[in-house]
């Protein structure tokens, strides 16, 4: 084979070019610490590369959302604290206005702490995050979601809606709760029925929150819920109190099965010992009845008192907290039965608080539970993210031992190369002609 000298110069050059530019992808792999520099250096395990790094790309976000989501949540818990604390206060003035021995003007006095409580419930409610966006609107979060309309009646003007933020592949969480359900669903009374008093009563009867003894037989289809307890005081010495209870619905006494009478009635009453609505021993109808409630009724009532019982309603704590500011800024008159109805007042805004404080309380059991679920998703998109980094240096990463001496080896061959071209370049026929 014959060669010229423009073959034997391109050759040469090969022979230096090509561990010269071995030497260079070695120097940026080391420079890089990468293995991998360029999807060329290995096909395979680029691709790899690129499917890991987006999935945990992915894996961040979903672990900044629970972060961000983690943060609104907490603002909303701070909240819902507060306004238990709030309500908590007022049943503690509750408690205050209960004393026998205030006059009016104490009474105006702690309808002025509560009527504060009230304003600042009502700011709770309406409270912000560190963006703008109101908690408790629902999905109109740039919406204020409660302005009272006339005193004690505050609108709510957000929705039902729950905002999600994504922090899992399949899993969505809620990151807020609609003010209406946390503020304005509560049921007043016990939940289930509200006992009061009659306004024209004359005596010192008082009526408590009551209990439901059975929950089916107060639900049944058939029971009416709706009921009047009534009273006749004898002119005996000493006098007896007794009572009936009647179906308002049809007007029938439920002890008798006949339309309501004068007194003396069936049941003698005992100042403190529960009313039970259902048929006792003693009482003169044959029929079983059963209303599954027990009343409770304290003080002496007397003939013609009534006490009406009706199924609980829902009321948010707003009115419930301004009904009591009203009650208090009117004060009592003089007389037994304004202060029994006084105090039966007090009775049921407590009961009704208590339903209050409940939902509350019931939406800060969810957020709590939703923060421990976001609390293991972070813990879970940290290891998710460990993984990754495992995966991406096992594919990507460069062994410096071998890279070096892989360099060495490179270096070796260019210097030898590069003396090979020297010498075989510089032979020429006229060197040996002499």
């Amino acid at each position: 084979m014959r060669l010229s000298t423009n073959m034997m110069y391109e050759l040469g050059m090969r022979g230096v070019q090509r561990p010269q530019t071995e030497q260079l992808q070695l120097q940026q792999q080391i420079s890089a610490g990468r293995r991998v520099v360029k999807p060329s250096d290995d096909p395979i395990a680029a691709a790899g590369i690129v499917g890991l790094n987006q999935a945990k790309s992915v894996n961040t976000q979903y672990g900044l959302n629970a972060e961000n989501a983690q943060s609104s949540l907490q603002l909303e818990v701070d909240a819902l604290g507060d306004a238990t604390r709030v309500l908590q206060d007022v049943k503690t003035l509750i408690v205050k206005a209960g004393n026998p021995g205030l006059q009016n003007q104490d009474r105006a006095s702690i309808a002025t702490e509560v009527e504060g409580l009230y304003n600042e419930l009502l700011g709770i409610a309406n409270r912000t995050d560190g963006n703008g966006q109101y908690l408790f609107s629902g999905f109109q979060a740039s919406t204020q979601p409660f302005a009272e309309t006339t005193p004690g009646v505050v609108a709510f003007s957000g929705d039902e809606g729950q905002r999600l933020v994504q922090i899992g592949p399949q899993r969505r969480i809620a990151v807020g709760d609609s003010g209406v359900e946390v503020f304005q669903r509560a049921r007043e009374g016990n939940g289930s029925f509200v006992p009061e008093p009659v306004p024209t009563n004359t005596g010192g009867g008082m009526v408590g929150p009551g209990i439901v003894r059975n929950a089916q037989a107060w639900n049944n289809p058939a029971n009416s819920r709706d009921y009047t307890i009534q009273f006749d005081v004898s002119g005996a010495t000493p006098p007896v109190t007794t009572y009936d209870i009647v179906d308002s619905t049809n007007n029938v006494s439920m002890l008798t099965g006949a339309a309501p009478a004068a007194g003396p009635y069936a049941r003698v009453y005992k100042p403190g010992v529960a009313i039970d609505l259902q048929r006792q021993a003693g009482d003169p109808i044959a029929t079983p009845f059963d209303a599954g409630i027990q009343v409770d009724i304290s003080g002496a009532p007397l003939s013609g008192d009534k006490f009406t019982v009706r199924p609980a309603d829902t009321k948010d704590v707003f009115s419930t907290v301004h009904d009591l500011v009203t009650r208090l800024k009117n004060g009592v008159a003089i007389g037994e039965a304004p202060k029994a109805i006084y105090q039966s007042g007090l009775n049921a805004t407590s009961a009704s608080l208590d339903r209050g404080l409940d939902q509350i309380l019931t939406t800060r059991s969810a957020v709590g539970i939703r923060m421990q679920e976001l609390d293991n998703v972070k813990l879970t998109t940290e290891d998710m993210n460990l993984h990754y980094e495992e995966d991406l240096s096992r594919l990507q990463d460069l062994d410096y031992a071998q890279a070096l001496s892989t360099l060495a080896q490179k270096q070796f061959s260019l210097e030898a190369a590069q003396k090979s071209f020297v010498t075989v370049t510089s032979l020429k026929l006229f060197d040996f002609l002499r």
